[in-house]
């Protein structure tokens, strides 16, 4: 929404940009750490702040409730997790549900285990979610999943509904629902939704290619959509995903010296060079995590030159 069009109203324009959450996250913060803030200044701070959230690094190492609490917070945490993981589906490692749990909880200590369940279910399609899962899979089925959370939550008992009400009519239990009808109770939940979804067009088109659905399925169709990756607007297409130059080169560079230097002198310096491309990839802290970070930074330097000692 553009802050300078005069035919918003105020009231509409801070309600929809959740200014007033962020403020409020914002003092609250300088009043739990204003010892460590008075060093740079209120005014520094509160530009800072904001100009994080602007650029989406706001949410790493923040709680569940503050991620989730608005669409921008749920979409730059999904660019977050991309961001610091895409190496492993370059290298191709297929990973367990519960893998995906802990690399989330390093972004998130209290991210909910049943989230990174529902996401495995999208991705193997209610198959057993102990199967390995590639990270491009997971990625976009966790992306649909938290992002439209509470919507995909009614759906789901929609469809339990109907399939309830098919299987109550029919002998045997049915396999899925009918799109028809399942299309119509979407349209009618959108109209009165309050919260975010998928765009209408991509679940009409899924739900007109086939005579009965599950609700997996579904979820999986939806997930593969590029419209889902245009509406939020954080990943890019597949086939793009784990592109990304300026890294490639960083590595290119660290594999290079390891190889033609393997002293102890250099592997030292690799060591260094691995942490400054680390520090590339991930986004930064918080400001107010920045000196917890330079302690353990200073702590880990010294345990590595004591061991090569």
């Amino acid at each position: 929404m553009n802050r300078l069009n005069p035919t918003v109203p105020a009231d509409q324009y801070l309600a929809d940009s959740n200014v007033l959450f962020y403020l409020n996250d914002a003092v609250i913060q300088l009043l739990e750490h204003k010892e460590e803030y008075n060093q740079f200044g209120v005014i520094r701070y509160f530009a800072e702040y904001f100009s994080s959230v602007k650029n989406s690094n706001h949410v790493l190492f923040r709680e569940f409730n503050y991620i989730q609490a608005t669409p921008h917070n749920r979409a730059s945490f999904i660019r977050v997790f991309w961001k610091c993981y895409r190496q492993i589906g370059k290298s191709g490692d297929l990973l367990s549900m519960l893998e995906y749990r802990s690399l989330l909880q390093l972004l998130c200590p209290d991210f909910p285990v049943v989230l990174v369940q529902s996401a495995a279910r999208i991705a193997v399609m209610d198959d057993t979610i102990d199967c390995l899962m590639s990270f491009s899979d997971f990625l976009y089925a966790f992306q649909l999943q938290f992002y439209y959370q509470e919507f995909l939550d009614c759906v789901l008992v929609i469809y339990q509904d109907l399939l309830a009400e098919e299987n109550n009519k029919e002998e045997r239990p049915q396999d899925g629902v009918e799109p028809s009808t399942l299309v119509q109770c979407i349209d009618a939940l959108c109209d009165r939704s309050k919260h975010s979804h998928p765009p209408r067009s991509c679940m009409r088109e899924i739900l007109n290619q086939t005579d009965r659905i599950s609700y997996y399925s579904f979820l999986m169709s939806l997930a593969k959509q590029e419209a889902i990756n245009q509406t939020i607007g954080v990943l890019p297409s597949k086939a793009e995903l784990l592109i990304d130059p300026e890294m490639d080169q960083e590595l290119d560079k660290l594999i290079a010296q390891i190889v033609v230097s393997p002293s102890s002198n250099s592997s030292s310096s690799a060591v260094g060079g691995l942490k400054e491309v680390q520090k590339k990839a991930s986004p930064r802290r918080n400001i107010h995590h920045r000196r917890r970070m330079e302690v353990e930074s200073d702590g880990s330097t010294e345990e590595t030159d004591s061991s090569e000692n």
